[in-house]
């Protein structure tokens, strides 16, 4: 009996019911593709992430204006990331697959796995097509995972998610989505439909952007900075904390010298403006 996407979860969950005993054959099958899919994801970890790919994604075109911009212009190396950072990205890869193996051994349709897709030349590719729904996995924790699991991701979208899957949607011609997201933290799994209408008319978005990039004309800040407390100093707002290219987007910040890093005891601290001198280390970058 063909299943539907709607008791996907359920179905997942009840692979580790004591009552249940999936099928030993199946369960083998779908193993080595999954471990042939995690050995690809060690192997661009360790090697070919270290790349530099300056084109347009579909995957990126919900991120800020000016931060495509200088991804695609930008002659000098995005900010390195940090091991730690890597590995967590890694290991995130690692539980998106461990997702779609769960969906497949719960006896779900899962087809177009990593299926390329294009619009208007630019390129990405889809994690796969499940029940005939257009399905982006993704792994979070905490608030992220919140996000997901109680559908508040068009409210409050600051990776783009809804543009990168409202584009797979729209390469497949298709007007159903869903995120399938797994929390890092407690392994507890949710599925959150998209709609037509709370997608983006990603060919628009594509077209624009591919004009945006190419013309001589920086983009405004993507963000603002913001107060420090009560210090009187301002720092980077989150979004940009977490771009390749804060360091030469805010050269002018501290009176042309530069952002300032001050290495607090829960994350490094970008000073766009100091009135007042922090009492912990600087960072020299």
């Amino acid at each position: 009996m063909t299943k539907d996407i709607t008791t996907l979860v359920e179905d997942i969950y009840n692979l580790f019911d004591d009552e249940t005993v999936p099928d030993i054959d199946v369960v083998t099958e779908h193993v080595n593709t999954f471990c042939l899919e995690v050995g690809k994801q060690l192997v661009s970890s360790l090697f070919e992430d270290r790349k530099k790919d300056n084109n347009l994604r579909l995957s990126a075109i919900g991120k800020p204006n000016r931060q495509l911009w200088y991804k695609v212009n930008s002659i000098e190396k995005s900010e390195p990331l940090q091991p730690s950072t890597k590995i967590k990205f890694l290991y995130g890869h690692i539980l998106e697959e461990l997702l779609l193996f769960f969906t497949k051994v719960s006896g779900h349709t899962v087809e177009g796995t990593q299926k390329e897709l294009d619009i208007s030349g630019v390129k990405g590719h889809q994690d796969a097509i499940i029940d005939g729904v257009l399905v982006d996995c993704k792994s979070a924790s905490g608030r992220g995972f919140e996000k997901f699991k109680y559908n508040k991701v068009v409210e409050d979208d600051p990776f783009g998610y809804i543009p990168q899957i409202s584009a797979y949607a729209e390469a497949n011609g298709l007007d159903k989505a869903a995120f399938l997201a797994i929390d890092k933290s407690t392994g507890e799994i949710c599925l959150t439909p998209v709609h037509s209408l709370e997608m983006i008319n990603a060919k628009d978005r594509v077209d624009y952007l591919k004009k945006m990039v190419v013309s001589p004309d920086m983009p405004d800040r993507c963000y603002s900075d913001i107060p420090d407390g009560k210090s009187g100093n301002h720092k980077l707002a989150v979004g940009c904390v977490y771009c390749d290219y804060k360091q030469s987007c805010w050269s002018d910040a501290n009176g042309g010298k530069g952002l300032r890093v001050f290495n607090y005891s829960q994350n490094k601290r970008y000073l766009t403006q100091v009135g007042r001198e922090p009492d912990v280390e600087e960072v020299n970058l």
